[in-house]
C-alpha cells in the first residue's frame, strides 16, 4: 500500500510540474484522506461511534 501512495505522489509530482497546475500536488493528501475514511466505514460499528472510538484513545 505504501507503493502505491508513493506512486500517487511521484505521478502527482511530475504532472504538476509539467503542466503547470499546482492543484495536482493535493492529489496525494485527497487520496490518503480517502484510504482513511475507508478504512473507517470497514469498523463493523456505526460511522460516528468509530470516530468517537478513535478520539476517545489516549
Amino acid at each position: 500500500m505504501i507503493y502505491l501512495f508513493l506512486l500517487i505522489t511521484v505521478a502527482s509530482l511530475i504532472f504538476a510540474f509539467r503542466l503547470k497546475k499546482p492543484l495536482l500536488l493535493s492529489l496525494p493528501f485527497v487520496s490518503i484522506f480517502a484510504y482513511m475514511i475507508v478504512q473507517i466505514a470497514m469498523v463493523p460499528l456505526g460511522f460516528f461511534e468509530t470516530i468517537k472510538f478513535i478520539f476517545q484513545l489516549r
